[in-house]
């Protein structure tokens, strides 16, 4: 009789063990589906949150290159055609003074043509990732900031055309940081096409750092390059030590283009 009370109670022991870890199990999986489930929503506003700021800033820039193409634009050739009506009836040891200014206000017409060019989406898309590179870094040769190259290796490929404006643009933040901080003289740029994905480096031989934090002081130029890449699924890196520049690698597996 004793057996039979100590073999009821071991069985009711044990299934009652294994109902509380099976209980247990369902209540972590659940659990964890539900942690998953809020790390997923979260990401997803995070990523829509980043989405519509890019958004909004992509607005910005093309209503800042509209007014300076239509409206400055306009006030500097209507300026340089004045000098021009204005040169023959000055004196002769006038005209070459106005002459130097001719020459500036035409200068600063091609640096602001330029300039809306790389400003505004849709030039960007009309003229390609390539092209809107090379505007960008023939602005900067003229200026001399700097002396900037673009290699390009392979067969081009049309990108889905949102991509190629957040690739312009992250690569547009580094040419910023490296002429405001890296007091660089020479920057590179490479673009590789391969088969499935396409690989961006950019390095310049500026004064580097050595904590990313340190590459722009007080502002957010890294994190907006980060957040950008991972819209689009880019795999960003960026890597320098002081006095060794800095190099920024993009590695962007192909997309179907927008219809």
């Amino acid at each position: 009789m004793e057996r039979e009370v100590v073999f009821v109670a071991t069985v009711t022991l044990v299934v009652l063990v294994a109902m509380i870890i099976i209980l247990f199990v369902i209540f972590q999986s659940k659990k964890n589906k539900y942690i998953i489930k809020q790390l997923e929503a979260e990401q997803k506003m995070e990523q829509e949150i980043a989405k519509s700021q890019m958004e909004i800033q992509e607005q910005s820039l093309k209503n800042i290159g509209w007014e300076l193409h239509d409206n400055i634009g306009q006030l500097l050739a209507v300026a340089k055609m004045q000098l021009s009506i204005l040169s023959p009836k000055l004196p002769d040891q006038y005209r070459n003074n106005v002459k130097e200014i001719n020459t500036l206000i035409a200068d600063s017409l091609q640096e602001i043509r330029l300039l809306s060019k790389t400003l505004n989406p849709e030039v960007i898309l009309n003229l390609g990732l390539v092209k809107s590179i090379e505007c960008e870094l023939e602005r900067f040769n003229k200026l001399n900031f700097l002396k900037a190259q673009l290699t390009v290796s392979g067969e081009e490929v049309k990108l889905a055309q949102k991509d190629e404006i957040i690739l312009f643009r992250i690569l547009q933040e580094f040419f910023s940081n490296s002429i405001k901080h890296s007091r660089a003289g020479e920057l590179n740029v490479l673009l590789e096409y391969h088969d499935d994905y396409l690989m961006i480096k950019a390095k310049d031989n500026g004064v580097g750092f050595n904590d990313e934090g340190t590459m722009e002081k007080g502002g957010s130029g890294l994190i907006n390059m980060r957040s950008r890449a991972q819209l689009i699924g880019a795999i960003f890196t960026i890597n320098s030590a002081v006095n060794e520049g800095v190099c920024l690698s993009l590695c962007y597996t192909y997309r179907y283009q927008d219809v």
